[in-house]
C-alpha cells in the first residue's frame, strides 16, 4: 500500500491524540510532521507515553509554519486546532499543493456572514470557505474525493445530522418544531485548565450550556436545510456528563401524517446500506454510549410515540473519533483512494 506523507497541525489535544493514535496504525500513513507550541522538542511517546515502541511515535513535536510543514514533503494536513487558527494555515497549505482536513469550525460553512454571526469575527478567506465541501462522508463522498481542502464536521452535529437528514430527504418528518438534547463527555470541552471543567465540578453533575445559541448551529441548520429543500431551524441545547468521551443525542422531530415505523426503518436502510460506519439499531432499540466510545461508529436507534405523531431519534458516538479525529481520517481515506474503513477498525 502506498504511504502518504502526513501532517498534523495542533496534535497536542484531546482530538490530536486519537488522531495520532489512528493514524500511527493506519497503513497508507507516514507520519513527517506534528506540531505544538508547547511540546516542541518533545517526542509524540514523551508527551504521549502510551505511544512508547510504536513505530513512528520518535517523531518530535515542532513550532512548525506553513514553509516548515511544506519543506517535510508533507502531501497531506490534518489542522486540529481552534476555529480562526485553522483558518491561517488552510491557504498556505493548498497553495503548497498539500491537501487539508480541517477538524475546526474554519471551513464548514458556506456562507461568510453566518460564520461572522456565528463565531464573532470576519472569515480571513471565504473563497476558500465557499471551495471545502462538508466533510461527512456518508453525504458528501464525490465532494471530499476531489476536494484540495474539507471542513470536518462537528461532534454534535454528526449525532444531529446522521439521523435527520435521511428523513428530511425523504419528506418523513416536517422540517419545522425540531428539538434536540445532546449530552457530550468532558473532553468535548477541549485539553486546557478551567475551572468548570476540573472532576470536583463535573463529577456526579449534569449541566446544559451554549444555551439558546450553541455556535454548532450554524453548521447543522446548514446542512438540514439543504437536505429539506427549505431552511431548518431547530432547538438544541447540549449538555455537559460527567465522563471522557462519548455523546448521547435525542431528537424530537414531527412525523408526517400516516408515516409508520416500516417506512422510517426503510429510510434508514437505504440510506446507510453502504455506510460502514453507522449502524443501525432498529426501531424501538435506544443507542447508548459505551458501545461506540473508542471507536468510529455512530449507533442509531429510532421509536415512534404516537400520542404526539413524533418520531424519537437517538444518537451516540465517540465525539472525539466518529465526532472528530476518525471522521477527518475517513475523509482522508476518501481523499487519497484508500478503503473507506483503513485505520478505523478500531473497537
Amino acid at each position: 500500500m502506498k504511504k502518504v506523507k502526513t501532517a498534523v497541525v495542533g496534535a497536542s489535544g484531546y482530538t490530536g491524540q486519537e488522531l495520532l493514535r489512528i493514524l500511527l496504525l493506519h497503513p497508507g500513513v507516514e507520519l513527517v510532521c506534528v506540531t505544538s507550541r508547547q511540546y516542541a522538542g518533545k517526542s509524540l511517546s514523551e508527551v504521549f507515553p502510551r505511544f512508547k515502541h510504536v513505530p513512528g511515535a520518535e517523531l518530535a513535536f515542532t513550532d512548525s509554519d506553513v514553509a516548515a510543514i511544506a519543506a517535510t514533503g508533507a502531501e497531506a494536513a490534518f489542522l486540529a486546532l481552534p476555529h480562526g487558527v485553522s483558518a491561517s494555515y488552510g491557504r498556505g497549505l493548498v497553495d503548497a499543493g498539500i491537501r487539508v482536513i480541517d477538524l475546526s469550525a474554519d471551513f464548514r460553512l458556506n456562507d461568510p456572514a453566518v460564520y461572522e454571526d456565528f463565531y464573532g469575527k470576519q472569515h480571513p478567506d471565504p473563497e476558500l470557505m465557499q471551495e471545502a465541501p462538508y466533510g461527512m462522508p456518508e453525504w458528501h463522498r464525490s465532494e471530499i474525493e476531489t476536494a484540495r481542502i474539507v471542513g470536518s464536521p462537528g461532534c454534535y452535529p454528526t449525532s444531529i445530522m446522521l439521523p435527520l437528514i435521511p428523513l428530511l430527504r425523504a419528506g418523513l418528518v416536517l422540517p419545522q418544531d425540531i428539538v434536540v438534547n445532546s449530552g457530550s463527555g468532558v473532553s468535548g470541552a477541549g485539553r486546557k485548565a478551567d475551572i468548570s471543567l476540573l472532576f470536583c465540578e463535573c463529577n456526579e453533575s449534569m449541566r446544559a450550556y451554549g444555551v439558546p445559541r450553541h455556535r454548532h448551529l450554524s453548521e447543522i441548520e446548514q446542512e438540514l436545510s439543504l437536505a429539506a429543500g427549505e431552511q431548518v431551524t431547530i432547538t438544541f441545547t447540549p449538555h455537559l456528563i460527567p465522563v471522557n468521551t462519548g455523546i448521547m443525542t435525542t431528537t424530537v422531530a414531527k412525523l408526517k401524517p400516516g408515516t409508520t415505523i416500516e417506512e422510517l426503518t426503510a429510510c434508514f436502510e437505504s440510506a446507510y446500506a453502504g455506510a460502514p460506519f453507522v449502524r443501525l439499531m432498529g426501531a424501538n432499540k435506544p443507542a447508548d454510549t459505551k458501545n461506540v466510545t473508542r471507536t468510529n461508529f455512530v449507533d442509531i436507534g429510532w421509536a415512534i410515540d404516537e400520542r404526539t405523531n413524533r418520531v424519537v431519534l437517538m444518537s451516540a458516538e465517540d465525539n472525539v473519533i466518529k465526532g472528530a479525529g476518525g471522521q477527518g481520517v475517513h475523509a482522508f481515506n476518501i481523499m487519497f483512494g484508500f478503503e473507506e474503513t483503513a485505520g478505523l477498525w478500531i473497537i
